[in-house]
């Protein structure tokens, strides 16, 4: 079966939750499942670049035929050869390599040719959305209440704070309503000028950070998607209008329109020694 030619067209980060396209492969999997590549979809992928974020739950329908979306993920094609998921070879946007979404459904799933729908399931995706929204707002509010912590000049975040997120993020999941953090605070951020004693007071730091989140989810402010092209190697940024400024973050992920659809948002934090270093865990819940 002849590979696609370009890139799949994503309409998730403009919110979508049903699209139509057209199956133009269909790749067999050892485990009896299919992988099927549509010109464009409305469904959230896990993303290699930024694979935080789990796939959308939802269904492919080809005419009295409904599949249920067991997985999606990232693919590229090159020389005639696809690469799925954790196989990929290269990084987004790589000159000369084609870029897809591709569906993992029960086989052998739809024909080539055929025009599908994809119905995405509306409430999962919001609580993601959700979950990812207040995972970017957490990331900056910690940074802010960390931002007496540092002795020396450091890179900083989108709002001018050191960024200790960026500098010592070690894992990062996006739940439904929330998120998982884990940071890394060993030898090479102290040498960055990082007071690890900050986080003896824990209570003082989460404090804090919750005090500021509220601000923000009080006062609101819009939340959109900025990208270059449809296309899903094209690039795409998180852009937040607020309290204090407009923020501006990579993200291959979906999100609210407006911080006022977060009834609330708060962070826990807790710290564990591992391996001569800190380990520090920020849990960000929603409603």
């Amino acid at each position: 079966m002849a590979l696609p030619t370009s890139d799949t067209r994503v309409t998730y980060p403009d919110g979508a939750l049903t699209s139509t396209g057209t199956v133009l492969h269909i790749e067999p999997r050892a485990d009896g499942r299919a992988a099927v590549v549509l010109d464009e979809t409305a469904f959230h992928p896990v993303d290699t670049a930024w694979p935080d974020q789990p796939a959308d739950h939802g269904v492919l329908v080809s005419g009295s035929d409904e599949f249920e979306i067991r997985d999606a993920v990232t693919g590229v094609i090159h020389e005639g050869v696809l690469y799925l998921g954790r196989d990929l070879p290269v990084r987004g946007g790589t000159e000369g390599w084609i870029f897809v979404v591709a569906h993992i459904v029960d086989g052998p799933g739809p024909a080539v040719g055929d025009t599908v729908e994809i119905r995405v399931d509306g409430e999962y995706r919001r609580a993601l959305s959700a979950g990812h929204t207040a995972c970017h707002l957490a990331s900056l509010a910690l940074d802010a209440a960390l931002a007496d912590a540092w002795t020396k000049p450091v890179a900083t975040d989108a709002l001018g704070n050191p960024a200790f997120d960026a500098l010592a993020i070690a894992t990062s999941r996006i739940d439904a309503n929330g998120s998982v953090d884990v940071y890394r605070i060993g030898k090479s951020l102290r040498k960055k000028g990082f007071t690890p004693a900050t986080l003896d007071d824990l209570a003082a730091v989460e404090l804090r950070a919750n005090t500021l989140l509220e601000q923000w989810r009080s006062a609101g402010g819009a939340i959109r998607i900025e990208r270059d092209a449809p296309e899903l190697s094209a690039r795409r940024t998180w852009v937040c209008e607020l309290q204090g400024g407009r923020t501006d973050i990579p993200c291959g992920g979906t999100h609210l329109t407006d911080i006022h659809q977060l009834d609330q948002i708060t962070v826990s934090l807790a710290t564990n020694d591992i391996d001569g270093a800190r380990e520090l865990t920020m849990t960000t819940s929603t409603r």
